[in-house]
């Protein structure tokens, strides 16, 4: 009897665990801040927020989806001009459009003036592009295409070990090149597009300021 009433409660503990850990929706997840302590990220209302989208999803962008459970992103990390590493919670707050690309991706290369006049025309305190290079290695390759096309509103960032694409590979939300994610700003992807779109068109513009304004 008294086997039994051991495994009883060590099995209520490690039942408590597991709601601590996951929530009633599974879409928590646990970070450790500056003091070591632990704070809990959730995404919970992202996407019903995120329906106010669906009317302003089409022409240029009606690759856009969004989709069906966010996904708290805030703890990724890579690189800056700088060398200094930064995760994508440094930008809470704001709206982002993280696009993944890479100089070998031919795609990728054609689409970025059209995110340079994105970035024009809508960055500032509230939307911020942030394109993250994933060429392996060192950073001198895409940062030599960024001087080779005359890049200057948008910022350089870079992963050169590929881990932040492969991150986002285990959640389906990176299949190819250029991923474009937009983040809310609880730093939650609650929408992508799959392939290259014409960002400077007055569709995405009108996508972006949706999405600022939830």
């Amino acid at each position: 009897m008294r086997k039994i009433q051991i495994i009883s409660i060590v099995a209520v503990i490690l039942a408590i665990g597991i709601y601590v850990m996951f929530g009633k929706s599974g879409n928590m997840m646990f970070t450790e801040n500056a003091e070591n302590s632990t704070e809990v990220q959730t995404c919970d209302n992202a996407i019903e927020q995120a329906k106010v989208l669906d009317s302003a999803i089409g022409g240029e962008i009606a690759g856009f989806t969004l989709l069906d459970n966010a996904h708290y992103v805030g703890d990724l990390s890579f690189k800056g001009r700088d060398g200094k590493d930064v995760t994508l919670a440094d930008w809470s707050g704001k709206t982002v459009l993280l696009n993944l690309w890479a100089t070998w991706c031919v795609p990728c290369r054609r689409e970025m003036p059209a995110l340079e006049a994105l970035e024009k025309a809508k960055g500032g305190e509230g939307f911020q592009v942030v394109p993250v290079s994933i060429d392996l290695g060192e950073p001198e390759k895409p940062l030599a295409f960024f001087n080779e096309i005359n890049l200057k509103a948008l910022p350089f960032y870079a992963d050169g070990t590929m881990k932040m694409f492969n991150d986002l590979k285990k959640k389906s939300l990176a299949f190819g090149l250029p991923t474009s994610l937009l983040v809310n700003k609880e730093s939650c992807v609650v929408g992508a597009l799959f392939g290259p779109a014409e960002w400077a068109s007055e569709d995405a513009f009108k996508l972006i300021d949706a999405a600022m304004a939830m």
